[in-house]
């Protein structure tokens, strides 16, 4: 599939994108605009749990690539979304034990390129992202990717704290990242696993945090304060890819 990011302007052609099971990332909607195809945009973005956010008209037009916006931009993604399910039943039929990431306040699409990357190099199952708080597999996130995208699937889900609890009945448990958490490598990090990471800013979210079985810190030596967000997924996905290995 090609890397165009797909933007989709003008009330109708939204409507239909919707309608056609189109996956909108993200609706950018005039700001007080109440008319009724606008009303139907609205009912259609809350019936697929699409983030909407209302912006003024002078956003919408530094926006637009038509000038014929009407009030209403979508972001639609460039690669189809996995569902939870999928994921599993890749681990499933390759023999593993499920290794997921899952991705809280990623908002930076280069850093989920890169985690996503990570991801499949490091042979987890699938990632994990919230619709919310995130960004969404733009063309961006698909170069960064490498063409890791064509390989392991994303799914999003509109609860990330929900998620982790349901998936806590499949058997799998939670390491999140957390600069103040045990240092790694005193973690046992077997078996059906969940690596839970969040932005270098915000981190983790509370409710996330609260649900994971365990919290995971990089030791640093440096005179700065923490790692780019990729590159520690890197350093913790890789302890548990050692790990794993080791009890082949």
């Amino acid at each position: 599939m090609g890397y165009q990011e797909f933007t989709i302007e003008g009330r109708n052609a939204v409507i239909e994108a919707f309608r056609s099971g189109k996956p909108i990332d993200k609706l950018f909607l005039l700001d007080g605009c109440q008319d009724g195809p606008m009303m139907t945009i609205r009912r259609e973005a809350k019936k697929h749990d699409t983030p909407l956010k209302f912006v003024s008209r002078e956003r919408l037009d530094q926006m637009s690539e038509t000038g014929k916006h009407q009030g209403v931009i979508a972001y639609a993604a460039a690669y189809e979304y996995a569902e939870v399910e999928d994921i599993l039943r890749a681990a499933r039929e390759k023999g593993e034990p499920p290794f997921l990431f899952l991705l809280d306040n990623i908002e930076d699409p280069h850093n989920l390129g890169a985690i996503i990357r990570t991801a499949n190099l490091a042979g987890a199952h699938g990632v994990i992202l919230p619709k919310n708080r995130a960004a969404g597999l733009t063309a961006t996130v698909a170069r960064t990717s490498a063409g890791a995208l064509n390989y392991t699937p994303v799914a999003r889900v509109t609860n990330l704290a929900r998620t982790i609890e349901e998936l806590k009945k499949e058997g799998i448990w939670f390491v999140c990242a957390d600069m103040d958490g045990t240092v790694l490598y005193d973690l046992d990090l077997r078996g059906p696993i969940g690596l839970v990471v969040g932005s270098e800013g915000e981190g983790v979210g509370r409710l996330v945090k609260e649900k994971c079985d365990l919290t995971a810190s990089i030791p640093m030596k440096g005179t700065i304060d923490s790692l780019n967000v990729s590159v520690a997924t890197g350093v913790l996905a890789y302890e548990i890819v050692r790990q794993r290995w080791g009890n082949r």
